[in-house]
């Protein structure tokens, strides 16, 4: 499986700025969008890639028990030519046309998906991409000069904001399958992921316990602090989402300083202690070690050398793993961002101060702390999601992948 630290090139998500509308171009997240899988295919053995397909199949199983019709969208990059687009339901890939400063409607690229209680089985290509699924009406996708742009349901003028949808984020290359379920951007329509093996056996993630929907939201409703303005309604009342707290906080729906109290005591903790970050758990001998100097947390190396410096975050950098802890594919300052950033989603850098901390069983504990995330580890039948861009530091993801994958499965749970 990969690294944390490649894992995190997905955009499961760095903010990144937004086109007109504000919708996200596709162009520009494609080099996040691959959980990072793509870097490590670069490396893989050849007898691993060569086993690898064109495409292989994904069923799609509606467990969903609504009577609305489902549309399916297999979007992303062609990984053999660098191309974006989207594929048929026979994995056939098709270019988006190219978009000018103002944008127009794309290519209608939606696959009628299976009714209530049927499957559909549908072709994958060697993407990095995302699987769309909608439910009673298609998703608005427009084609600009930055390339596709897709929804951002934290805008209020979003055409898709009054949509019930959600999307799994997925890399099929010549290393295997990678394939996950989300919850970074949003948490909406529930649905889990899997993928069968050469054995026969199946690896899946994704699921909710009984009643984890509704609990979820009911759980939200109910955390002081503002954290209820992240749920977004439709009008006759269907739950649609919530936002993830960045993008919470982008839509002026939770405060932007509710981390603050905690980063207050972070920082003066590490002004006169050190902070231990051993980034790797297959180099225990790379280790750094962090100070707080006025509005600065240095880190050195073990000569004393400072390989890296932090401003004081604020609660959008941590929510977003981005900004003040951007975290950069690299081999040292990225490590040590998405350390910090697990960290302060989770609340452990108080409670532990060598990092990272994998002890999930410490994980949210102070008052202050990324409740959204807690809320939604607490409704997943395995315990793992994607609450925050960085939640696969201490294997806490929800992600499968085989190296030699025979058939990938996206199921639509029920929404209660």
């Amino acid at each position: 499986m990969p690294s944390p630290t490649q894992r995190r090139r997905h955009g499961h998500r760095r903010r990144i700025p937004r086109t007109l509308l504000s919708l996200t171009p596709l162009a520009a997240v494609a080099a996040l969008l691959a959980p990072s899988p793509a870097v490590q295919a670069a490396v893989a053995p050849a007898a691993v890639r060569a086993a690898v397909p064109a495409t292989i199949p994904l069923t799609v199983k509606n467990d969903s028990r609504r009577a609305e019709p489902v549309y399916l969208y297999n979007l992303g990059t062609e990984l053999s030519t660098g191309r974006q687009g989207w594929a048929d339901a026979g994995g056939t890939f098709h270019p988006w046309p190219a978009g000018g400063p103002v944008p127009t409607p794309a290519p209608d690229a939606s696959i009628p998906g299976p009714a209530a209680g049927q499957s559909l089985t549908i072709r994958m290509p060697k993407f990095s991409g995302r699987v769309y699924f909608s439910y009673g009406r298609k998703l608005v996708f427009q084609v600009a000069t930055g390339g596709l742009v897709q929804p951002a349901v934290q805008n209020p003028s979003d055409p898709n904001r009054d949509i019930l949808f959600n999307w799994s984020e997925y890399t099929l290359n010549d290393a295997g399958l990678w394939i996950n379920s989300t919850q970074v951007d949003m948490f909406s329509a529930p649905y889990a992921v899997g993928v069968k093996r050469p054995d026969g056996g199946v690896a899946t993630t994704g699921h909710l316990r009984p009643g984890g929907y509704r609990g979820f939201f009911d759980a939200l409703r109910g955390q002081p602090g503002g954290w209820a303005g992240l749920i977004r309604t439709r009008s006759d009342g269907t739950l649609l989402r919530a936002l993830a707290p960045g993008h919470g906080i982008e839509a002026g729906a939770l405060p932007g300083d509710v981390m603050a109290g905690y980063i207050d005591r972070v920082w003066a903790r590490y002004a006169s202690s050190t902070l231990t970050v051993t980034p790797f758990a297959d180099r225990p001998s790379v280790v750094y070690y962090g100070r707080v100097s006025g509005d600065t947390m240095n880190f050195t190396d073990g000569s004393g050398a400072v390989v890296t410096s932090f401003r004081k975050p604020d609660s959008d950098s941590v929510f977003g793993c981005h900004k003040l802890l951007d975290a950069p594919n690299d081999q040292v300052r990225g490590p040590i961002s998405r350390t910090l950033c697990a960290g302060y989603n989770r609340s452990t850098l108080l409670t532990n101060p060598h990092q990272p901390d994998t002890s999930a069983a410490g994980f949210y504990q102070d008052a202050v702390t990324n409740h959204y995330s807690r809320k939604v580890h607490a409704q997943m039948a395995d315990g793992k999601a994607y609450g925050f861009a960085f939640d696969d530091v201490g294997a806490q993801e929800s992600l499968v992948h085989d190296a030699d994958p025979r058939q990938a499965f996206l199921t639509l749970d029920p929404l209660d």
